[in-house]
C-alpha cells in the first residue's frame, strides 16, 4: 500500500494537500497520497465494511459517509484511523471527496 508523504508522487490527483502542516505522533505531515486506492479490491472493501460496523455505523450507502471513508484513508496510506480522526475537520472531508469520487466512479 502507499505510504503517505514518504512515496513518490505518480498522480497528484490522488494526493491530498493540508492547508497547514498535521502533527500526528512527533511527525510533521502536509499531504497524504491516496492512490492506494487504485488497488484495493473486493475484499478490502468487505474488511473495511466490518470495520465500519464495529464501529456502530450504520448506513444504507457507507461509501459516502465520513466513517467508511476515513477507514479507506487508512487501508491505502497505511496510516492508522486515528491520524485521520485527529485531522482538521476541512482536511478531513477533503479526503472524503476524494475516496467518494474513487468509490462511486
Amino acid at each position: 500500500m502507499a505510504k503517505a508523504t514518504e512515496s513518490v508522487k505518480q498522480d497528484k490527483k490522488e494526493v491530498v494537500v493540508f492547508a497547514k502542516p498535521y502533527q500526528y505522533e512527533g511527525k510533521e505531515y502536509v499531504e497524504v497520497d491516496l492512490s492506494g486506492v487504485n488497488n484495493l479490491t473486493g475484499d478490502d472493501l468487505l474488511n473495511t465494511e466490518q470495520k465500519f460496523n464495529e464501529l456502530g455505523s450504520i448506513s444504507p450507502m457507507p461509501q459516502v459517509t465520513l466513517p467508511y471513508t476515513l477507514l479507506i484513508a487508512a487501508e491505502v496510506t497505511d496510516l492508522p484511523f486515528e491520524f485521520f480522526k485527529g485531522l482538521p475537520a476541512k482536511e478531513a472531508l477533503k479526503i472524503r471527496t476524494m475516496v467518494m469520487v474513487f468509490l462511486n466512479n
